[in-house]
C-alpha cells in the first residue's frame, strides 16, 4: 500500500489545526489542499481515500497527466504554481481553482481561455502576493495588489475569491507570522473597498501552524502528508 502513514499524518495535522485555532480564539473551516507534486498518480487516490477532496499541482502539465491517470477519483484540482500565459488555455474545465495569478496579463489570458469554453462558469482564482519581498518568489508586490485585484475582479470570466502567499523558508515562527499577517491585513484592506475575499491560501508543511494562527482558510500540504518526494 502506498502512503500507509497518510491517514495518521492527516489526523495529526487536523489536531494541530484545531489546537492552534483554539489557542488563537479562531474558528472556521481550513481546507487542506493535498499537494501531489512529484508523486505518482496513486497519491491522488490515497488522498481521496483519506477523506481529502482537494489536490494541488504546481505545474499544469503534471496536473493534466495525473487527471488523465486518476480520472475516476472524485477530487477538485487546484493549480498552486506559477501560471504562464501560454498554459492558460489548458486550465478551464480542468482546474477548479487557480491560487497563483500574479498579474493582470496572466489573468486576462486565463479569462480569454474561460470565454472560449461555451457555457463555462466563472473560474475561482486567488491573487498571489509576494509579501516577503523575495526576488525568487512569484507574486505581485503588495503595493500593486489593489490595482491588480481590481483588474481581476473586473473580468467576468474569473471570480476573485482571495489572496495567496508564501513565507520565507525559515523555522522562525515570528517571520512566518509576519508574512501571513501581512497578507491577512492586505486582504482586509482590499475587501473594505471591493468584493469579499474570503480565502487566504497560505501555509505549507513547514509553516502551516503559523498560517492557521493568522487566519489561513487553505493550506497547501505535501511533505507532511505524503512524506518526501521521490528523487
Amino acid at each position: 500500500m502506498l502512503f500507509p502513514a497518510l491517514a495518521d499524518n492527516l489526523a495529526r495535522v487536523r489536531e494541530e489545526i484545531a489546537r492552534v485555532q483554539a489557542a488563537e480564539g479562531l474558528a472556521g473551516d481550513v481546507r487542506i489542499i493535498a499537494v501531489t507534486k512529484g508523486h505518482a498518480p496513486e497519491a491522488v487516490l490515497a488522498a481521496a481515500a483519506a477523506g481529502l477532496s482537494d489536490v494541488g499541482e504546481n505545474r499544469v502539465q503534471e496536473g493534466l497527466d495525473k487527471m488523465e491517470q486518476a480520472a475516476d477519483v472524485p477530487v477538485a484540482w487546484h493549480l498552486i504554481g506559477h501560471l504562464q500565459t501560454n498554459k492558460a488555455k489548458f486550465v478551464p474545465g480542468r482546474f477548479a481553482c487557480v491560487h497563483s495569478l500574479d498579474s493582470a496579463r496572466v489573468a486576462e489570458a486565463l479569462a480569454r481561455a474561460v470565454r472560449a469554453r461555451a457555457g463555462a462558469e466563472p473560474l475561482p482564482v486567488l491573487l498571489q502576493v509576494n509579501v516577503a519581498g523575495e526576488a525568487q518568489k512569484s507574486g505581485c508586490q503588495p503595493a500593486d495588489a489593489p490595482e491588480v485585484a481590481a483588474r481581476l475582479a473586473a473580468l467576468p470570466e474569473l471570480r476573485l475569491v482571495g489572496l495567496m502567499t508564501m513565507a520565507p523558508f525559515t523555522d522562525d515562527e515570528a517571520v512566518q507570522r509576519h508574512v501571513f499577517s501581512g497578507l491577512r491585513d492586505l486582504r482586509d484592506r482590499l475587501a473594505r473597498g471591493g468584493p469579499s475575499l474570503p480565502d487566504l491560501s497560505m501555509g505549507m508543511s513547514g509553516d502551516y501552524r503559523a498560517a492557521v494562527a493568522e487566519g489561513a482558510t487553505m493550506l497547501r500540504l505535501g511533505t507532511i502528508l505524503f512524506g518526501e518526494r521521490p528523487p
